[in-house]
């Protein structure tokens, strides 16, 4: 089996009344190629008349944001021209490319009326090759987005993107991201094999989890070492867990704010283009 290089517990870092854990980065750990950053906002519960989601416009170059929506909603609007709400279980996907600026906020119902709210966002490096490549954005509900059920039935995956237990991701990417959020039942054992060169993204959400003898609880990412291709995880309670895998870029990154590139150079042109409007 895979072993575990080590665990790292979440940052608590509020943003305004927004509960926010940060898995990564923090100060023990900046990334796990080509993950780049996961925050845990909630799960809370907004009252009416709430202002929810403080995340205006903003700009991204070079990366990608994957929003998974575990409970409430998100409107999402970019300079592209895309506009939708995705609701509880549902996920968006946008590729920032050379340039885009976006927002995400919470509907108007869901201001007005309030509720649960519990959502993780990703964000997954680019390769120099595509840094500057045409922006996109894909946002899909939750009966657009497959699930597959493993043998025992105690375990079922949403497969977001790649391949897993035989069923294909909704979403195409052009760098092999596999990604997926796995539901276990107490109990539950979720077996993977995953390329030994590519590095896994293992966060546990909710409940409590046991991998290689080592019990991890929820709020905590897993790092492992590149060993094995045999993985194996054991619900303890019940449990959700967003799990990856993909083969590491290996290449310089300079994050700056929202820009994410090869080169401080690059950091500097995408400063100077969003001052000059070409985001928009």
């Amino acid at each position: 089996m895979r072993t575990i290089k080590r665990t790292y517990k979440a940052e608590y870092r509020p943003i305004a009344d927004l509960i926010t854990y940060s898995p990564m980065p923090t100060r023990s750990l900046r990334m796990i190629d080509p993950f780049l950053f996961l925050n845990h906002h909630g799960p809370q519960r907004y009252s009416p008349g709430n202002k929810g989601l403080p995340f205006g416009p903003h700009p991204h170059r070079g990366m990608e944001t994957v929003t998974f929506i575990l409970d409430g909603d998100i409107a999402h609007k970019d300079s592209g021209g895309n506009n939708s709400v995705i609701e509880s279980g549902g996920v968006q996907w946008m590729t920032a490319g050379k340039g885009l600026t976006h927002a995400e906020v919470s509907s108007e119902k869901f201001k007005a009326e309030g509720g649960p709210l519990e959502i993780l966002q990703l964000w997954v490096n680019l390769p120099a090759r595509l840094k500057m490549t045409e922006p996109k954005y894909k946002g899909l509900q939750k009966e657009e987005i497959p699930f597959t059920t493993f043998k025992d039935g105690k375990v079922k995956a949403q497969v977001v993107s790649g391949c897993l237990n035989d069923t294909q991701g909704a979403f195409e990417t052009s760098t092999g991201i596999n990604l997926s959020t796995i539901f276990f039942e107490r109990e539950g054992v979720f077996t993977a094999t995953v390329p030994k060169d590519h590095n896994i993204l293992c966060y546990v959400i909710k409940g409590e989890i046991k991998i290689n003898g080592e019990i991890i609880q929820s709020l905590h990412l897993v790092e492992f070492n590149n060993d094995d291709e045999e993985l194996q995880i054991e619900a303890l309670a019940e449990s959700i867990v967003l799990f990856g895998h993909a083969e590491p870029f290996n290449e310089p990154v300079i994050a700056q704010g929202p820009f994410v590139m090869n080169t401080v150079e690059e950091i500097e042109q995408a400063y100077a283009d969003y001052q000059q409007g070409k985001f928009e």
